[in-house]
């Protein structure tokens, strides 16, 4: 079964310049829990954040919380990336949901091409939206 590519990386050019040392720091710690690493690029003075689409929405949220001051151009900058990347946000239950409500004749091949989902995956989608009235 072939598996979509959730990694995402976004890009921060001069950050501690922006935001601080410091800052950097206590973030590159945050980020660790939701399985995202924020790290320095070679020996250059740009970073960036990688991690899975969906552990990086989750770490946006938790810096908007708790460091929206310091970290401002950090948050402009992954909801930026994150918009990039729109796609792998939505769920492969809802993704499949929404093909078939769009187009009610899709064929499971469709599906299975569109989603890069299981064929058991299409088929369960096409089942549970099918209405038996």
């Amino acid at each position: 079964m072939e598996k979509i590519d959730q990694s995402v990386t976004i890009m921060l050019p001069s950050l501690i310049h922006r935001i601080g040392g410091d800052t950097v720091k206590r973030l590159k710690h945050q980020a660790q829990p939701f399985g995202c690493e924020l790290k320095r690029i070679r020996r250059s003075r740009n970073w960036q954040l990688v991690g899975d689409a969906m552990a990086i929405q989750d770490f946006l949220i938790q810096i908007k919380d708790v460091e929206h001051r310091d970290a401002d151009y950090l948050i402009k900058k992954l909801e930026l990336g994150l918009r990039q990347h729109s796609d792998k946000l939505e769920p492969l239950e809802s993704k499949l949901q929404r093909l078939i409500a769009q187009n009610p004749s899709i064929t499971l091949a469709e599906l299975m091409a569109a989603t890069h989902c299981s064929l058991v995956q299409a088929r369960a989608a096409r089942f549970a939206e099918d209405n038996w009235d």
